[in-house]
């Protein structure tokens, strides 16, 4: 899938005017059975199945919440939900060149890890008005390793405003099928799904805010490589370790970071020589010596691990030249040339466009970052931003074969717990 870039210089783009906003639009049955005819395809390849209870489901509307992998995700609750109408949350890159058709499927748009007070409405008025109910990715991005990304705080609030019943979709073998690292190279996996009633209006009325966020955390605990291994599941592709190295930066042998390069069914760092072998059951297995990760999540936090080290001895810094990309309404994507952008422990910086461009981005807007890899093939992107501009970063490629996504997104997840950590250590004074 491709996104519409528009060529157009910093100051032409920052003068155009800012969409308004709309309230939703409850999606007509026509238009659930064009997006349920466009989902069978992939459903029909991966052998889709699913379980729910209907018996137990409430009848008033919910919210809908559902963990995500990949693409699929969205053709599996078409899948699962029709013929009943839903809206859906979407990042507001998703409505680029195509935003009335999106508002007829029910989408919900919203500026990925950007506070938006307009979603709690708009949610609430599909719950309440229109009688709709709502889907919803707490986790905004694309798993990276195969767990939960970080959810936003204060999700019980959320619960206690919207004041309807909660249920829970789980995907299994979506990450497995296409993990975002691996260029969009789908493998043959069967893909399935439940749905089943988290919280009822009940218990969302007479549990406390820190019970509710409790409860959701949980339902988002979950491994998907550990449950591959566990279930037998085989992945053959000779194609199936390309890329791991995005996420797989940094190697556990010499330390030397970007030098890694996922190929084919190998992790290879080329600054030591040393190789892993990833299996059909999405284990790494070193060629030589000791294997020092067998699970890619263990070898991620192992990654987490250094930055914060990094952080806390001052050493942490991102600093490269990007190509700029900004959204500021739903027409495309304005390309306006090239910037350069820094993070380090006071946040992000990012200058370009002949001086023109200057923003700044402190460590405590934000909880997690808006990174992907190959983001509508254009490239790996990280991505900050307000309510006014989304800026989408693009690295360019120096030849040293350094990959910062996955990098600074853990560095801004880190940077984050200090910084609110911080927050709440009282300073002077006295007790």
């Amino acid at each position: 899938m491709k996104i519409k870039t528009i060529k157009k210089s910093y100051e032409e783009v920052m003068a155009l005017p800012r969409p308004k906003h709309q309230k939703p639009w409850k999606p007509t049955l026509l238009f659930r059975t064009v997006m349920r005819i466009a989902s069978a395809p992939d459903l029909w390849a991966t052998r889709f199945t699913y379980t729910r209870d209907k018996k137990s489901e409430p009848r008033e509307p919910a919210l809908i919440l559902m963990n995500h992998s990949s693409f699929v995700d969205l053709k599996m609750a078409s899948g699962m939900l029709y013929p009943k109408p839903y809206g859906i949350v979407c990042t507001t890159d998703a409505m680029v060149g195509k935003g009335l058709l999106m508002r007829l499927l029910g989408c919900i748009p919203t500026k990925k890890f950007v506070t938006d007070l307009n979603l709690i409405r708009d949610i609430k008025y599909m719950l309440k008005e229109k009688k709709t109910s709502v889907l919803m990715y707490p986790e905004a991005g694309y798993s990276f390793d195969g767990r939960a990304t970080p959810l936003p705080s204060g999700f019980g609030d959320l619960l206690k405003m919207l004041d309807c019943p909660v249920l829970m979709i789980t995907t299994e073998g979506a990450f497995a099928r296409d993990p975002l690292y691996n260029g969009l190279q789908n493998r043959k996996v069967k893909v399935s799904a439940r749905m089943e009633t988290l919280l009822t209006r009940e218990q969302v009325a007479d549990m406390t805010t820190e019970e509710l966020d409790l409860v959701v955390q949980r339902a988002f605990t979950f491994d998907n490589l550990a449950l591959q291994y566990e279930k037998g599941i085989r992945i053959t592709e000779s194609f199936r370790a390309d890329g791991l190295h995005r996420i797989l930066y940094k190697c556990p042998a010499c330390r030397a970071e970007g030098r890694m390069e996922g190929k084919g069914t190998h992790l290879t760092c080329h600054a030591c020589g040393k190789s892993w072998y990833l299996n059909e059951l999405g284990r790494l297995e070193a060629t030589e010596g000791i294997t020092e990760y067998p699970h890619i999540p263990d070898w991620y936090e192992w990654e987490r691990a250094e930055v914060l080290k990094e952080i806390k001895e001052g050493t942490y810094r991102l600093d490269t030249p990007v190509t700029l990309g900004l959204m500021v309404d739903y027409k495309g994507l304005y390309m306006v040339g090239d910037g350069w952008l820094t993070h380090s422990a006071e946040g992000f910086r990012l200058t370009g466009c002949n001086g023109k461009l200057s923003y700044e981005q402190k460590p405590r807007q934000s909880y997690t970052l808006n990174a992907d890899f190959y983001w509508y093939c254009i490239g790996d992107v990280i991505g900050i931003g307000n309510r006014d501009c989304l800026y989408y970063c693009f690295p360019k490629d120096l030849g040293d074969g350094v990959c910062p996504v996955a990098k600074t997104r853990l560095a801004t997840e880190e940077l984050y717990k200090l910084a609110m950590a911080d927050r709440r250590v009282p300073r002077g004074g006295k007790n």
